[in-house]
């Protein structure tokens, strides 16, 4: 070996120096490199976050659109449409009792399938999906929605317009008259019958109700999907100043659906159920079915429309990517830190919530104010309806556009009195307890607010069954005649009346009316007659009555509903908020919003006087005890809200030392945050039916 050439070991620590600075220098370089690649991949997959739309629905223009203010818009119109399914359902409920022959309790039941399914939804989406591409879960929502409204309208579809319906109309009468070949009891079966007449037989009695339940309990899913992701995407992708004006932007926009969805029923319903027949009868008949099924047609399009602008929205919006990024750079966080409750302290957490006497009795004040007055929000037209006589659509009108104006009223006026002049914590107890009062003050002009007419038409509609028991008139259907002496009754049949003609104006006359007391006249005994459809009843006076005091009740209660949430959420420490809200709305579902409805349906179909009865079942409730039915559904509700006062007495007491405001710098009513709001279900059953 050369002199020249050196062993390894004998190489210069000065190269040996070199070699591992150029090493070092490499691994830096790499890790460089390598933090370079993960900044482009974060990069890419932020750009792809912040795109607009899917597919080929994407692009430069559509990328204009991703910006709060749209979305807050669009946001409070889905809302809106949300709110008029509600509205909607809650305008038809009398006319699908009627079509389907449903008991107003099971009809309850069924109003409460959203309840249960949004109950548990609302808990597992809040869970579940934080981290998910959130628009398309709330398109997918909507498009929930979507098969609520079709899967609604399709027992139009299955099952028709209805044989009831079908014979009240001209072409159904023309077919008649063609059928000779049937007996005289077979063709008229509202006369007075020598023999039993057969039970009236039925389409599948049960489809139609599981049908409606099946389709309510899809409504609630889909209300959690778009009403839990939507508020945490707004709270998470606007700016903390700007949350307050969206929030009112968007609940505003709310607000809209159920006087435009109660609006479209009462526009619906003024047509008859099958459009291409020509009626015998006008839309003030109790007989009368409009077409209950055509809103849900109109709904469910717009819906699906909405629902598809929804999911081009991107995971995240430019203007919340640069604000994060601006946090980032300055090492701070803009989330708030929430207490994490494991299985472990979640019984010890659940404990110490009980301990808290504000946040206990404002809770059982709220749970029995909804209870007592769900019946109002759920059963007004069918109220108007029964006690003063008034068609499916004028009801549904004046619950609508007319008592909802006031609710909204009520809402901005009681933010503006709390923001303006910050009352303290007993203050706001105080209004609450004097709300209540007021509200039962106003149950009780319910109670005597009646119509003497309607009274009578109840009573005396049943006055020839004894008379009548000869004819077999137990499975005839309810098709009211009027005497001569202005007393209605339930058919020709029950009557005693054994034939019919029509008189020089084409009218129905049924003669021959055994149980209908004849008049002696100078000329002689009048004959014993009734023409066709109930005796005219005048309740508009009673009626206007009942809607001023409505709207002001209207305009009292909302004004108490965003006081009452805002003591709940001051009560109790900001780590517990979450846990707190959501429990308490959890109790409001079981022992308020779920029983409460299948109560009044239980509480109404009591006092029924005349049932449709089937083979299978005893149908729906076609004319009620009005009075004892006034006093009862009233009283009831009013013992529920009075016991609600005294509760909120209660907090009144215990809530000396709640400070409502910060000393140094006050929060009104608009610093309440979205995240709030949105993990209440009581402000959702509140945009629902104001």
């Amino acid at each position: 070996m050369s002199a020249d050439i050196k062993e390894p070991s004998e190489v210069s620590p000065f190269l040996k120096d070199v070699v591992k600075l150029t090493a070092i220098e490499q691994k830096e370089q790499e890790l460089k490199d390598a933090k370079e690649q993960q900044a482009q991949r974060e990069n890419l997959e932020d750009d792809k976050d912040i795109t607009c739309g899917f597919w080929i629905f994407k692009g430069p223009t559509l990328q204009s659109f991703a910006t709060e203010t749209i979305y807050v818009t669009i946001y409070g119109i889905a809302g809106c449409f949300m709110a008029m399914c509600f509205a909607y359902f809650n305008g038809t409920i009398t006319t699908l009792e009627k079509r389907y022959k449903i008991p107003t309790k099971t009809l309850g039941i069924i109003s409460v399938g959203n309840d249960m399914s949004t109950m548990f939804a609302s808990a597992l989406t809040g869970y579940y999906l934080r981290k998910v591409h959130r628009p398309r879960w709330m398109g997918l929502g909507l498009f929930t929605i979507v098969i609520f409204c079709l899967l609604n309208c399709s027992l139009h579809f299955i099952y028709g317009a209805g044989e009831d319906a079908m014979k009240l109309t001209r072409s159904h009468g023309t077919y008649q008259n063609l059928s000779g070949h049937l007996t005289s009891s077979q063709r008229d079966q509202k006369l007075c019958m020598n023999e039993t007449s057969s039970c009236i037989q039925e389409d599948s009695v049960w489809v139609p109700q599981i049908i409606l339940f099946l389709a309510q309990f899809i409504l609630g899913i889909g209300q959690a999907l778009f009403i839990v992701i939507g508020l945490a995407y707004m709270d998470d992708n606007t700016t903390k100043s700007k949350t307050p004006a969206m929030l009112s932007f968007s609940t505003f926009l709310r607000m809209l659906g159920p006087a435009i969805g109660y609006s479209l029923a009462s526009l619906c319903l003024r047509w008859y159920i099958e459009p291409t027949a020509e009626p015998l009868i006008k839309p003030e008949d109790p007989r009368w079915l409009g077409a209950w099924w055509l809103g849900w047609l109109i709904l469910a399009a717009i819906t699906f429309l909405i629902a598809f602008l929804m999911t081009l929205f991107p995971k995240e919006l430019p203007s919340s990517k640069v604000r994060r990024l601006k946090y980032r750079k300055a090492g701070e966080s803009n989330t708030n830190v929430e207490m994490d409750f494991s299985l472990g302290n979640m019984w010890f957490s659940v404990k110490l919530l009980a301990t808290n006497k504000v946040y206990v009795y404002n809770t059982i004040a709220s749970i029995l104010y909804f209870f007592g007055y769900m019946v109002y929000w759920i059963f007004t037209p069918k109220y108007i309806e029964t006690q003063y006589q008034q068609s499916a659509s004028m009801a549904t009108m004046a619950t609508g556009t007319v008592a909802l104006g006031f609710s909204a009223a009520g809402v901005l006026l009681s933010g503006y009195v709390v923001s303006k002049y910050k009352p303290s914590a007993r203050s706001l107890a105080a209004w609450n307890a004097t709300v209540d009062f007021l509200t039962v003050a106003g149950i009780l002009c319910f109670v005597a607010i009646g119509c003497e007419g309607s009274d009578q038409l109840s009573s005396m509609a049943t006055v020839g069954d004894s008379c009548s028991v000869s004819c077999h008139c137990e499975y005839v259907h309810y098709a009211p005649i009027c005497s001569s002496d202005n007393v209605t009754y339930i058919s020709a049949c029950h009557a005693g009346c054994t034939a019919k003609t029509k008189d020089q104006l084409e009218r129905t006359l049924y003669t021959g009316c055994d149980c209908i007391s004849p008049k002696n006249t100078t000329a002689g005994t009048e004959l014993q007659y009734a023409v066709d459809g109930a005796c005219h009843v005048d309740c508009f006076n009673q009626f206007l009555i009942f809607l001023g005091v409505m709207c002001f009740l209207k305009l009292v209660g909302a004004s108490s509903k965003s006081t009452n949430l805002l003591i709940a959420l001051r009560c109790i420490p900001p780590e517990y908020k979450s846990l707190a809200l959501g429990l308490g709305s959890m109790v409001a579902s079981l022992f308020g919003f779920i029983p409460s409805p299948i109560f009044y349906g239980w509480l109404i179909d009591k006092y029924c006087l005349v049932w449709g009865k089937t083979c299978s079942n005893k149908g729906n409730c076609w004319l009620y005890d009005t009075v004892s039915l006034r006093y009862a559904l009233n009283l009831a509700a009013g013992t529920c809200v009075l016991l609600g006062g005294f509760m909120n007495i209660v907090v009144w007491y215990h809530a000396k030392n709640l400070k409502i405001f910060d000393d140094e710098k006050a929060k009104s009513l608009e610093d309440i945050t979205l995240k709030d709001l949105g993990s209440t279900l009581q402000l959702q059953k509140l945009d629902e039916n104001i």
